[in-house]
């Protein structure tokens, strides 16, 4: 197998995700009881993208930041993570820059509406 094709076969289908978006991404986590079984869930994350980085390669990565009682969390996901069930975009508002790194010292984010 060559790795061109191994590549094109592991890229999913996301949508157009820009900075300002507030997005819900589903990522499967495992629990492990203290009986030593596994179990699968689906946990979700919504906030909005400060950044996005590599595109739609197989290493594009997006930065999602939320404000969970009144403590800003952020999480990177690699787009193309087996990991990753979907990701969902909530409100398409692109903002002025690319990355929104300016929300972190409590600065709203300037979008468009």
């Amino acid at each position: 197998m060559h790795i061109k094709n191994f590549r094109e076969e592991q890229l999913k289908q996301v949508p157009v995700l820009k900075a300002g978006y507030i997005v819900r991404v589903h990522q499967k986590i495992t629990d492990i009881s203290p009986d030593g079984k596994e179990k699968q869930r689906v946990q979700v994350f919504e906030g909005q993208v400060i950044g996005t980085r590599g595109g739609k390669a197989i290493n594009g990565t997006v930065t999602v930041r939320k404000i969970s009682s009144g403590i800003g969390v952020e999480r990177i996901f690699p787009i193309h993570s087996p990991n990753v069930e979907k990701i969902e975009v909530i409100k398409a508002t692109p903002a002025r820059k690319t990355k929104l790194y300016y929300t972190r010292t409590g600065q709203e984010a300037k979008v468009r509406e």
